[in-house]
């Protein structure tokens, strides 16, 4: 019926087709992780600058400017002021927050 030769040259075709058919979708697929990567990085670079932006920003502001901002009732701004302050000046010494930090651009 087949012999040797027609059995490999049905599995070397086999192959062949195998090859021609997945190539394009590991190609397409390829391309569309990039893609997913691409649009990651993206969103990840966005949030880092929001958050930069958010560090200048509370940096910049005084004890009195935060905890108005967090809608705290007149009775507790000043405690909120008091602890707002203690810890200001814990971590002004360490040099791990720096004053003058800039915004991620």
């Amino acid at each position: 019926m087949f012999g040797f030769l027609d059995w490999t040259k049905i599995g070397a075709g086999a192959a062949a087709g195998a090859a021609l058919l997945i190539a394009p979708a590991y190609f397409k697929g390829k391309a569309a992780g990039r893609d997913e990567a691409a649009v990651s990085l993206e969103t990840s670079v966005k949030i880092l600058r929001t958050e930069g932006e958010t560090d200048a920003e509370v940096s910049r502001s005084d004890a009195a400017t935060l905890c108005a901002d967090y809608g705290l009732p007149d009775d507790e701004q000043a405690e909120c002021m008091r602890r707002v302050r203690s810890v200001s000046a814990e971590a002004g010494n360490d040099r791990l927050h720096p004053s003058e930090r800039p915004a991620i651009r």
